[in-house]
């Protein structure tokens, strides 16, 4: 089986092709050396679209046709270097840059993550909102149902600021969608946007009484600063799961009551959370020691922390993994599987490393190193 890896990293994106040894060759940097916070492709064509931009840049959305050989932008809002050539035409020369009317002013800043279904691209961003492309992401336009939700005004950033940072659908049904949103929860639509609903309510709020943190359950909710989200495969019904700031969290009924699965970690803190493409009991998490404590893998020792149970029960997965002095970590976007019957398993570091499991996570190797800070992993296997 050969597999691409796709990574966002702060330099642009890069491409992992599996030989017919096993091994990897990079490709990269792709799209001009944009910081890309997610990179994606649609599995059995050789489409790619990658999400990112910032303060320089402003926001934007990649797209390749040819499996990553080509790329063409489409430009969503303005940065530093629009006002920059506006006022000095050698600069503007240098870059080839032309005057251009974009489509969201100064209101975005950057593409926080992307997500197609049933020939709609989904893009997620900073500040927090939603944008819909019905032509590949030749074009976006708001789905205004979520900026008109009435919490809207109460919204809070996170760390990272207010960002869209997770888009999951049901692929039978694709007008039901959920969103993670950092600090401001859990949203859903059943009707393709027109509406939404926010889902944080805990199924037992006295379960979660020892917590004690901004970000974490009050009041009978889950607590706000989601950091990623997933939903399982079709034949699961609305089994989601989420890291949040404050443990790993589980719900059957699409996200109006969620319960605690965090017991049997090493800690309550993370980013990433995977699911198995198959079985909607498997899944994978990356503990890291915690918000104020450094933010990497508890005592320096990397793992990977898998469930066959839905997150009953815990057991790790550390074997080829740095166990002593390791630094680095794992962000909310940067871990992903294949689609593949035993899927390979794989994530990223901020110190530029991505390391792959062949066995569902019971041994790793380091497939590629020295690249940028990932920040986002995806695979694709044919």
């Amino acid at each position: 089986m050969a597999r691409k890896v796709l990574l966002g990293t702060t330099k642009g994106a890069f491409i992992l092709h599996q030989q017919a040894d096993g091994g990897f060759t990079v490709t990269g940097p792709h799209c001009d050396g944009w910081p890309l916070n997610h990179v994606i492709g649609q599995p059995g064509t050789t489409k790619l679209w990658a999400g990112g931009g910032g303060e320089w840049f402003g926001a934007g959305v990649w797209h390749s046709a040819d499996g990553g050989e080509s790329w063409a932008l489409t430009r969503l809002s303005p940065g530093q270097m629009d006002e920059w050539a506006e006022q000095d035409a050698d600069f503007a020369a240098m870059i080839g840059w032309q005057k251009s009317d974009l489509p969201f002013g100064s209101e975005l800043t950057q593409i926080w993550s992307l997500h197609r279904v049933e020939g709609r691209l989904y893009a997620g961003t900073k500040p927090a909102d939603l944008l819909e492309s019905r032509d590949d992401g030749a074009s976006f336009a708001r789905v205004e149902g979520l900026g008109a939700h009435p919490s809207r005004p109460d919204w809070q950033p996170g760390a990272a600021g207010l960002i869209l940072h997770s888009i999951a659908s049901d692929r039978d049904n694709p007008d039901k969608i959920w969103l993670g949103i950092s600090a401001s929860g859990v949203f859903a639509t059943e009707d393709g946007g027109a509406t939404w609903h926010r889902r944080n309510r805990l199924s037992n709020a006295e379960a979660c009484a020892h917590h004690h943190h901004p970000a974490a359950p009050s009041g009978g909710e889950i607590g706000h600063c989601v950091h990623s989200l997933a939903r399982a495969g079709t034949a699961s019904g609305d089994l989601l799961y989420q890291q949040n700031h404050h443990g790993v969290w589980r719900s059957h009924d699409g996200g109006r009551s969620w319960e605690d699965v965090t017991e049997g970690l090493p800690s309550t803190f993370g980013f990433p959370i995977v699911l198995h493409p198959h079985d909607p009991h498997k899944l994978w998490v990356f503990p890291l020691n915690g918000d104020l404590e450094g933010r990497f893998p508890p005592d320096g020792r990397a793992a990977v922390w898998h469930s066959k149970d839905g997150g009953d029960t815990w057991h790790e997965q550390s074997n080829g993994l740095p166990r002593e002095f390791c630094f680095f970590t794992v962000l909310r976007q940067a871990m992903a599987c294949d689609q593949g019957t035993s899927p390979a398993v794989f994530f990223g570091t901020n110190s530029g490393s991505v390391f792959g499991s062949f066995d569902e996570g019971a041994s790793w190797q380091e497939i590629a190193r020295h690249l940028p800070t990932i920040q986002s992993v995806e695979a694709l296997s044919d």
